[in-house]
């Protein structure tokens, strides 16, 4: 069994790795200023973004939950993977063959530390394999018939990388084999079942969808019925849950919709495979659907980082919904949950209960596109449908209407429409708005404090987040500006290390960063291994919070260049250190006795002397832009 990864590969991984194009496979990034990115933290919900990534020195941190560090523990913490397994994940992206040290690590038996790749790998095989299946096996008639049935073409079955798993059932398990993957690993990964007579095919004479992560990575599968003679009656069957796939993350389509959905900030949630198909070929590109399974909170998640629009969201989430009974049923659900989305929730129904696919088969593209753009508020569908319960010819029908009515104001994000819907509730039902203007107030006043009024957390806009130790507190503005130039830039500060020391720290947690970077050696240019070897030497949590901080926040002063940047604050870090000394003799002097004391008074009038001399050399030096070299 492989030991621990040697360090000089980890080392190269991690130059090779560019933190911020590792995150916006999750989340959507904009530019932050001062070399920052920002986004939603994936960590947290959130309505503000307080996610910050700082390409330069490979670190990220959450101001609103305080998650933080380097790509490594990023793509741990999100995925759930073990620290080799990451490194390996990274490194197969990055094209490098990782070496180990025999007789290194935990001894016994353990889980594959490659297992994910492993996976990943039996995954794209098999999507070939039944790609190539569905264009030339004799068994994959039917599905090539049924594709061009639901009007898709060659090229669009290649597009969405479209399969067919042979009916014979062992087909794949022998073609696996044969590329060297294990029984553990097909049965692990969903590709295979243990019988009593051995391993067969989990997929068997059905035509298939390869279902991908954000990356692009095949990650499980969707398969339909095509034969009545199929063992399993179910028209879908999925890929069970794996280590790879989680059906409640996962979202048909995120592959080709992310760009788009970000760039538009729109998404269409459509109901099938074929549906998605369908609004990507008819030009509605930010088309998803589920996998089998409800929208849920974790769908709603990964739609809220990707919507991301500078400070806030202007985005819109529009459900196509069938317009029978089950459809409206649907609706009613994502409205009780609609507080998990920021954006305006829509919905688009075809009024004859066709789907996408079914309507660009009758229509064409046109159509699909008319869908979409013909949505309305999902609040207003769910009041059609609240209302057509009652009679409003009836006076106490009227009453009970408007009653149930006003509580869909409370769910309306955008309050400066709470009256617009009440005018819309009062007209439909037939009567006077202020009665159900006063009907509403009667409602809030009777709802719980904060009911209907999603939690918000904003992010810090300038101090840093004031831990147990005060660190946050304005006195030490100065020295967090000189950690942050310090991590942010080592190898332009690596100048003034001679000239630095721990007395030009007050605090505790900054002295004790200080000890920290001073055993580091430092840099001669940019190195991203530099952070992370001293976030691993840092032990204390509140320094290391702070550490992390320091990593991404920007820098105030924006005017200049970096290198100036980082000169200006360094001398001042040092002209006030300078100031507090001058402070401190002048005081003395001030209790000293120049007769009885004159040897002390003297000695202390020379040090102040030499001292505001050296203050008025470093403050011109700084004014001029003068940089030590």
């Amino acid at each position: 069994m492989a030991g621990r990864i040697k360090d000089e590969d980890i080392q190269l991984v991690r130059e090779r790795t560019r933190i911020d194009e590792v995150v916006e496979q999750y989340v959507t990034l904009k530019n932050a200023g001062g070399g920052s990115r920002k986004g939603l933290c994936p960590f947290h919900d959130e309505k503000s973004p307080s996610f910050n990534v700082r390409p330069s020195v490979g670190s990220y941190h959450c101001f609103g939950c305080g998650a933080g560090g380097d790509v490594f523990k990023f793509v741990m913490e999100l995925e759930g993977l073990s620290f080799v397994e990451t490194v390996e994940r990274l490194a197969a992206k990055a094209g490098i063959t990782l070496r180990y040290e025999e007789g290194i690590g935990p001894s016994g038996p353990r889980r594959d530390p490659n297992q994910r790749n492993r996976l990943l790998e039996a995954h794209r095989e098999a999507g070939a394999f039944y790609a190539a299946a569905l264009q030339s096996s004799p068994d994959a008639q039917a599905g090539r018939q049924f594709v061009q049935d639901r009007g898709f073409d060659q090229a669009a079955a290649e597009m969405f990388g479209m399969g067919f798993a042979p009916r014979g059932g062992e087909a794949l398990v022998a073609h696996l084999r044969g590329k060297g993957f294990s029984e553990d690993e097909l049965v692990t990964g969903g590709l295979a079942n243990r019988g009593t007579r051995g391993l067969y095919d989990k997929f068997r004479g059905r035509l298939l969808w390869p279902i991908r992560e954000m990356t692009g990575e095949i990650i499980g599968f969707g398969a339909r019925r095509m034969f009545d003679d199929d063992r399993v009656e179910a028209k879908y069957l999925n890929s069970p849950e794996t280590p790879i796939y989680k059906k409640s993350q996962v979202l048909y389509g995120i592959d080709l919709a992310r760009r788009s959905i970000s760039s538009s900030s729109q998404a269409v949630i459509v109901e099938g495979y074929t549906d998605v198909m369908a609004c990507h070929l008819a030009g509605v590109t930010t088309a998803v659907a589920t996998c089998g399974t409800a929208f849920g909170e974790d769908h709603a998640r990964v739609m809220r980082r990707l919507m991301l629009d500078d400070q806030a969201f202007h985005g819109e989430v529009i459900f196509t919904f069938d317009g029978d009974e089950a459809g409206q049923r649907a609706a009613l659900k994502t409205f009780s949950g609609d507080q998990q989305f920021v954006a305006q929730t829509y919905v688009a129904v075809e009024p004859r209960g066709m789907d996408p696919c079914d309507l660009r088969l009758a229509d064409g593209d046109a159509a699909v596109r008319d869908l979409v753009a013909s949505r309305i508020p999902l609040y207003r569908f769910v009041l059609d449908n609240l209302l057509g319960k009652y009679d409003l010819d009836r006076g106490d029908q009227r009453v009970d209407a408007v009653r149930e009515a006003v509580g869909l104001a409370s769910a309306i994000r955008d309050k400066s429409k709470v009256d617009a819907l009440l005018r819309e509730i009062a007209g439909r039902v037939g009567t006077d708005v202020d009665q159900v203007r006063a009907e509403h107030r009667r409602r809030v006043a009777s709802a719980p404090k904060g009911a209907g009024q999603p939690a918000t957390q904003e992010a810090p806009t300038d101090a840093l987040p004031s831990p147990a130790v005060n660190f946050g507190q304005p006195q030490f503005a100065d020295e967090r500006e000189a950690l942050k130039a310090i991590v942010q830039h080592p190898h332009l500060a690596a100048r003034f290390a001679d000239d630095i020391d721990d007395n030009d720290f007050t605090h505790p947690i900054s002295k004790l960063l200080w000890k920290h970077i001073e055993a580091m050696p430092w840099p001669t240019g940019p190195n991203a291994n530099w952070l992370p070897q001293l976030s691993d030497s840092v032990h204390d949590e509140d320094a290391k919070r702070i550490l992390s901080i320091a990593a991404v926040e920007p820098m105030r002063a924006r005017e200049g260049n970096t290198g100036a940047v980082v000169s200006s604050i360094l001398m001042r870090l040092q002209l006030l250190t300078l100031g507090r000394r001058i402070a401190e003799i002048k005081s003395k002097l001030q209790r000293t006795n120049p007769i009885d004391e004159a040897e002390s008074y003297n000695r202390m009038f020379g040090d102040l002397i030499a001292l505001e001399q050296q203050f008025r050399t470093l403050r011109d030096r700084s004014l001029s832009g003068d940089v030590p070299s």
